[in-house]
Order: structure tokens, then C-alpha cells, then sequence
């Protein structure tokens, strides 16, 4: 969920439809996800689960995948020196280029710029979601 949407963690996670299609993707990010399997994996229809999941989260259930796998290949690169194609195949996407190319749509830069910032000691605020307030996490590293 990200800090401009019109859900709310509680009300996602409360609904059983929206807490359902959550739970499948964040446990299996790389699985090839489609509104289809999604909504069957929710016991729905697929408009009610689109219906249900953007009131209560505040983007599409394929656009939060989306945002979900560039947030955790931005935690990969900032935390591991696996190359691009290893991270792209973690996160469900099929092609470095593919990666790049919803990384940068979604926060206005490359994820090799990105690595190179966080790795130069520079946090990650220069990477801001053109979609919205997010940006790529800065946890503690553990």
C-alpha cells in the first residue's frame, strides 16, 4: 500500500477477497499472476476482485503486483550483489530489460542508478514513484 492510495492496510486486510489475492502474491511474487488466477485463488469473480482490491488497496491488483516486485528488486539490489537477471527471475520478471523497464516507470530511474546511489552511502530518496509518494524501502539491513 503506498502513502497516496485510498485504502487502508486494516480495511485490505480485513476483506477476505483482498487479504486473499495479497497473501498469494506477496508469498509467491514470481508466480506468473493474472487477474484470472488471482481472482480464482480468491474464491471471486474477477471484476468483483478488481473492484474490491482497488477500493481497499488504491491501484488494480496488477499495478500493485507490479509496484510489490520493483519494491522488493529494489531491496535486492540495495542489499545483495546479485546481477539484474538474478533479480528479475526473483521477482517474476522474465528478462532484465522487463525489470528495468517497470523499475523505471515506477520510480524514474534505472535500477543500475539506483544500486550505484544506495551503494555510494546516498539512501534511496532519489528514487521517487512517478505514480505515487513511494519509494523503494530503506529498512535496516538485518
Amino acid at each position: 500500500m503506498t502513502e497516496t492510495t485510498s485504502g487502508s492496510w486494516p480495511g485490505a486486510l480485513g476483506d477476505p477477497v483482498t487479504a486473499a489475492a495479497l497473501r498469494a502474491m506477496h508469498s509467491t511474487p514470481a508466480a506468473p499472476w493474472s487477474n484470472d488466477r488471482l481472482a480464482a485463488e480468491a474464491g471471486v469473480s474477477r471484476p468483483t476482485l478488481a473492484r474490491r482490491f482497488t477500493t481497499l488497496v488504491g491501484r488494480p491488483p496488477m499495478a500493485y503486483l507490479t509496484w510489490w516486485r520493483v519494491i522488493l528488486a529494489a531491496t535486492l539490489l540495495r542489499d545483495t550483489k546479485e546481477t539484474l537477471a538474478a533479480i528479475a527471475s526473483r521477482v517474476g520478471y522474465g528478462s532484465p530489460y522487463a525489470l528495468s523497464h517497470a523499475f523505471e516507470r515506477e520510480f524514474g530511474t534505472t535500477p543500475g542508478r539506483y544500486r550505484a546511489h544506495v551503494n555510494a552511502g546516498q539512501g534511496c530518496d532519489v528514487v521517487t514513484s512517478r505514480r505515487s509518494a513511494t519509494r523503494p524501502p530503506h529498512m535496516p539491513r538485518s
